[in-house]
């Protein structure tokens, strides 16, 4: 039987039919102000506040200080204090790009990565961590001994990825096909102000919907509706990762 992690987005993990597989590694898509940092901060937040689940989060775009108020903006209000106790660990960008090359900050890492305790990880995001490597051959052999490393650690891990266009057949990268799982967060302006959706592309070990779904970002953070949208993959043809 599979084991599922939570995230504890409502909504959310219902499209997932209960969860993310666990030690898995899933890439969360989207345009800049889509969602992604959000979803990622819900998910370690959720992982100690209701399942008793510790996290790592590594961001290489924003410092302690950003993410705690990033956090705080959306309601999630005791994030300082599991950061105190240890039960979310933050690395941030001055911490992992001050090492200035990958396998110093690998080497930096791996210690708490083999800690059983930590259970989430969420890197933010892979557009700052390619600014390790000189070449596309060094930077797929670094993100794919990357991956491993958190699977066999025991890490249920979340990467953000920048995505321009909405429906990005012309844009499928290696990380797509290294993760197990892809969802998308998307965003169309309207002329009363921006609808959102969430997509869940693939999960591999999983029955998933595929339709796109509502979501809305408030207090609290993201919300998914039950409802699927106008926007349907019959109308854009099959995912472009199956």
């Amino acid at each position: 039987m599979i084991e599922l992690t939570k995230t504890g987005i409502d909504g959310l993990d219902e499209i997932l039919n209960g969860g993310i597989v666990k030690d898995s590694t899933t890439l969360v898509s989207g345009n800049p102000g889509a969602g992604k940092s959000i979803l990622g901060l819900q998910y370690i937040y959720n992982g100690v506040d209701m399942f008793d689940e510790k996290g790592i989060y590594l961001s290489f775009e924003e410092n302690q200080e950003d993410l705690r108020e990033a956090a705080e903006s959306i309601g999630l209000d005791k994030w300082p204090e599991y950061v105190e106790r240890g039960d979310i660990l933050v690395y941030d960008k001055r911490e992992l790009l001050g090492e200035h090359d990958f396998s110093s900050s690998l080497d930096m890492l791996l210690e708490d990565f083999k800690d059983s305790e930590y259970e989430r990880l969420v890197l933010d995001s892979l557009a700052m961590f390619n600014l390790f490597f000189d070449d596309e051959r060094e930077r797929r052999t670094y993100l794919l001994k990357f991956s491993d490393i958190l699977k066999e650690n025991g890490l249920t891990t979340l990467m953000t990825n920048e995505q321009g266009a909405v429906f990005p057949k012309s844009e499928i990268g290696l990380e797509n096909y290294l993760t197990d799982g892809n969802i998308y967060l998307l965003q169309t302006p309207t002329d009363s102000g921006v609808k959102r959706y969430v997509w869940v592309a693939k999960m591999r070990k999983q029955d998933i919907e595929t339709d796109i779904f509502p979501m809305e970002i408030s207090w609290g953070g993201i919300t998914v509706h039950d409802n699927a949208s106008e926007f349907s993959m019959m109308n854009h043809g099959d995912s472009p990762l199956e």
